[in-house]
């Protein structure tokens, strides 16, 4: 058969074709199953858009800190065996603490990486401005640092796991739009409704398993299966500039500029080939799917910068770019099967976490949909958390941004 063609049937349809959907697509292929992907646009026009994607571990809850150590060691694979790489550069995390809340929940958490496997440290503020020479250490009460954390290239690891996932008979194909998703069963007298097929743009694909991994469009999708997917678009920006003339040279062990955040206000700069990526989390952003960029976060960067950095501030900018982030109400992902509903995984919602999570992410639904139990524990990122009788905890994650 085609594989630019919609079948009539699969064992799994994964809708999405970004980081999460094509990982997770991988890993079913690769177990034997016969999955179809199905992107609405092109591959990686989402979330996975962005220029430049964070990898790490550094994280507050033994979760998020699990799916980062994962991810880190399953890029490094993909790099390797990806014909020309797929941008990993280990520049290292260093994470500002400016109040001694802050401190302390940076030492606790840092101390909680390490027992797990990472490698961090807490470093003093003298230390984070020879790490990064634009901080102002005065500014500072303590840092985290983890070197073997860093960045790879979104599209180059999109696709990979597109060519590697079609090489073993998946189907993966864009410029499909999901409108309906069928269930059987209604609910009622016990009979549990599960998901048959999945209504698209290009016809019906009959189905036993659905995976949602939609990013921020995952909302209207979980409508259409029969369950509410607290999921938000957000738009975020960032701007490119060159470092200002005579700049210091990182002492970094990759010599390099390593992601740079202020738990205080989100503001973060981190290298790029060509100079520097500059970004915050802006609190007026409205939610919303706009992706049109403008400097209207300008400000809360400059106000930031001069506390945290002041050479930043009033840099020349070289242009910017917007993307959506998907954010639920605690700011982490959904994974996991929906009750409601049999045959349905969600793997969303991951609030800026998605790519850097994406090849754990990729394991736990290929086993979630197998009938295996992960290897790591995702019941913290149970869907059903955000249920209104739901007594599960939110979760807490610092390392937010």
């Amino acid at each position: 058969m085609d594989r630019d063609t919609l079948p009539a049937q699969a064992q799994v349809v994964v809708v999405g074709g970004g980081a999460i959907g094509l990982a997770a697509a991988d890993e079913l292929v690769r177990a034997g199953a016969d999955v179809v992907v199905l992107e609405r646009d092109h591959l990686g026009s989402g979330s996975s858009a962005k220029p430049f994607g964070g990898v790490r571990a550094t994280f507050s809850d033994p979760g998020n800190i699990a799916l980062g150590l994962r991810g880190l060691e399953k890029y490094a694979a993909l790099h390797e065996r990806t014909a020309g790489g797929i941008g990993l550069r280990r520049v290292g995390y260093l994470f500002c603490a400016r109040t001694a809340g802050e401190a302390a929940a940076l030492e606790a958490s840092t101390a909680l990486q390490r027992s797990m496997g990472a490698v961090a440290d807490v470093v003093a503020p003298a230390r984070a401005a020879e790490l990064n020479p634009f901080l102002d250490a005065s500014a500072l009460v303590s840092a985290s640092f983890s070197p073997l954390d860093g960045y790879a290239q979104p599209s180059l690891a999109v696709a990979a796991w597109a060519a590697s996932a079609r090489e073993r008979g998946a189907r993966v194909l864009e410029g499909v739009e999901v409108l309906d998703v069928e269930t059987t069963g209604d609910g009622a007298r016990g009979a549990r409704r599960r998901v048959s097929a999945v209504v698209t743009s290009a016809g019906t694909v009959r189905c036993e398993h659905l995976v949602i991994a939609a990013g921020a469009w995952s909302a209207g999708l979980g409508r259409m299966a029969g369950t509410d997917l607290p999921v938000e678009p957000v738009r975020r920006q960032i701007a490119f500039a060159d470092a200002p003339a005579g700049s210091r040279r990182p002492a970094t062990p990759s010599g390099e500029l390593p992601f740079t955040l202020d738990l205080s206000t989100t503001f973060y700069v981190h290298g790029s080939p060509d100079g520097l990526l500059l970004g915050i989390s802006d609190p007026a952003q409205a939610p919303g799917f706009g992706r049109a960029y403008d400097d209207s976060w300008l400000p809360a960067f400059e106000a930031a910068a001069a506390v945290v950095a002041p050479s930043l501030v009033g840099l020349p900018l070289r242009g910017g770019w917007a993307g959506l982030y998907e954010n639920t109400p605690d700011h982490n992902a959904l994974i996991g099967r929906v009750r409601e509903v049999d045959g349905l995984v969600v793997a969303t919602g991951f609030s800026g976490h998605g790519f850097l999570q994406a090849p754990a992410v990729g394991e736990v639904v290929r086993d979630l949909v197998t009938g295996r139990e992960p290897a790591l524990d995702v019941s913290g990122f149970a869907p059903e958390r955000f249920a209104p009788a739901s007594a599960a905890p939110l979760l807490q994650e610092v390392h937010i941004i």
